[in-house]
């Protein structure tokens, strides 16, 4: 009887361990998601910038700015719709948005509900729900083509735009590191927790949703993504319907200027939009 209490006690401490710790994960797993930073965008603006505020379905105000196109015929332009990652804040996207200026577009820049002093905490279905208010907002400017409106989303903002576009067709989409899932990306990097899946609260489920989308597609990687694995992010391709185009950048990490602004990825992105959007 010594025995099996000697046995039984070791394996009960490794029990409530075990359970101790996915106790913990399933708290804290937002903040292993998010990281959104409190402090208001503070930067430069190009001249022209309208300041906004978004107004979401369950009546938070987000920060927004809209860059009108510098360059192109009078008239409704096109326009790009930014979603960010999970970090940072729209200030960091101002030299992309201020490329695609130069080639004709607007561009709306908007930061998801807890991020940049915004109210609010993140989520799947509050950044889904911010999607939303953002592209209402844009489609209803009287100087934006609403039939050419363009989705980019960056590795988490890839999940949030593509689940966007299952609900609200976008002219074209531009995905850059996109995760398959919020399930794959915890699988990789946490491969001893195989009940990972029953433990999450926000999930995304970008490779299931891409099929529902007809929208012209351009995919953006590198083979070096630490964060997102290309493997992940291929999954996302050959789950999309055609037309759509898989382009591996030489940038050296998941946070790798040249995935931001590099000149490579302008150009790859200015050449899809000129093919499906049309140069203003």
């Amino acid at each position: 009887m010594a025995r099996w209490k000697l046995i039984g006690r070791p394996t009960r401490i490794v029990a409530a361990a075990a359970t101790a710790l996915l106790a913990l994960l399933y708290v804290t797993q937002r903040s292993m998601i998010y990281f959104p930073g409190s402090s208001v965008p503070d930067a430069p603006l190009p001249v022209g910038t309208e300041v906004l505020e978004l107004l979401t379905d369950d009546g938070l105000r987000l920060g927004a700015w809209f860059l009108p196109a510098t360059d192109g015929p009078p008239g409704p332009a096109p326009a790009v719709l930014i979603f960010n990652g999970n970090a940072g804040d729209r200030s960091h996207r101002l030299p992309l948005a201020a490329s695609l200026t130069e080639r004709g577009y607007g561009v709306l820049l908007f930061d998801y509900r807890g991020y940049a002093g915004n109210p609010g905490s993140p989520s799947e279905d509050g950044l889904r729900a911010d999607a939303r208010a953002a592209a209402a907002a844009l489609a209803a400017r009287p100087d934006v083509d609403r039939e050419r409106i363009v989705y980019f989303g960056e590795s988490l903002g890839a999940a949030v735009a593509g689940g966007l576009a299952s609900e609200r067709p976008p002219a074209a989409l531009v995905l850059r590191s996109p995760p398959s899932s919020i399930a794959d990306v915890g699988r990789h990097h946490y491969p001893y927790l195989p009940i990972l899946d029953q433990l999450l609260m926000d999930r995304y489920p970008l490779a299931d949703q891409i099929r529902l989308v007809r929208s012209p597609l351009l995919v953006l990687v590198t083979e070096a993504d630490e964060i997102v694995p290309e493997a992940l992010s291929r999954r996302v391709f050959d789950a999309a319907s055609e037309p759509k185009r898989y382009v591996r950048l030489s940038a050296e990490h998941h946070n790798d200027p040249a995935l931001l602004t590099g000149d490579e990825l302008l150009a790859e992105v200015g050449a899809f939009l000129d093919q499906w959007v049309g140069r203003p």
